[in-house]
């Protein structure tokens, strides 16, 4: 499932909604059908609804949980769904039947996998992203990463932070978040840099790619005195990037000049 594509639902799974399932198996390819369902069988919908939606948001506009009072207090991040979970009502489902397809031709979403299956599928998708970076596609590659760290969180999820197991998956979501961070940032997306890059120095606050990143992405964002602070600290951490940092540095320089000299401009403007 994706923007613009079909949800993929396999029989017979033990999916949250078997109501979904007893009712797709009553129609037939290319059928459209609205079903109106008891609020007792769709209890489980406004979470399934919160996994479906987020399966395509960047992880800056992911809400993940650590435990039941989470929800209790701040809901799972949709309006209309908190209400339903206080609230719970029949529901009316308006469903087409695509097409059905055999075991043996079914590649199945990240969603539908099983935990081994999900933990083999992260590297394969960093792999991915991987490559089509190398291709240029940084706007696909972004996307590829961002399924990893997805999967990455909900494993975290599981384990009570930063014991061994937590840390493990915390790790290998950094390096995957730096990936990320480095594709938002030739996209332009500097806020999405500062942010995630900051997440990986919050752990690890002597990374010199995130501080390296996170300081374009303050220069991007323009913000010249923390981008300042981070390339002197990268200068700081590693002697060999010196000359790179320092031409940055002279970018920044010029870049604060001219904007000198607009702002200028513009003061000389008010009073023409």
């Amino acid at each position: 499932m994706g923007k613009g594509k079909p949800l993929e639902l396999v029989i017979g799974k033990k999916f949250k909604l078997e109501v979904w399932e007893a009712v797709l198996q009553k129609m037939a390819v290319g059928e459209v059908a609205e079903f109106t369902v008891h609020k007792d069988l769709v209890l489980q919908y406004p979470f399934v609804a919160k996994t479906l939606r987020d399966v395509d948001l960047p992880p800056e506009k992911r809400m993940v949980h650590h435990c039941s009072m989470n929800i209790q207090a701040g809901g799972i991040g949709y309006d209309d769904l908190n209400q339903l979970i206080k609230y719970p009502e029949d529901l009316i489902f308006i469903m087409e039947l695509v097409r059905i397809e055999q075991p043996e031709n079914y590649e199945k979403e990240v969603w539908q996998m099983d935990e081994e299956e999900r933990m083999k599928r992260i590297p394969e998708l960093k792999e991915k992203g991987n490559e089509e970076y190398k291709k240029k596609n940084y706007g696909l590659a972004s996307d590829l990463y961002a399924q990893a760290i997805g999967i990455l969180e909900q494993f975290m999820l599981k384990e009570k932070p930063n014991d061994t197991e937590w840390l493990e998956f915390n790790n290998q979501k950094n390096v995957i978040l730096l990936n990320y961070a480095q594709c938002k940032l030739i996209l332009e997306d500097y806020y999405a840099v500062i942010q995630h890059c900051s997440t990986v120095l919050k752990h690890d606050p002597d990374n010199v790619k995130a501080l390296f990143r996170r300081a374009k992405g303050f220069v991007g964002a323009w913000d010249p005195q923390a981008a300042r602070d981070d390339f002197n600290r990268v200068m700081e951490l590693d002697t060999s990037l010196a000359s790179v940092v320092k031409r940055e540095l002279e970018v920044l320089d010029e870049m604060i000049r001219n904007k000198n000299v607009q702002d200028m401009q513009k003061l000389k403007n008010l009073f023409i």
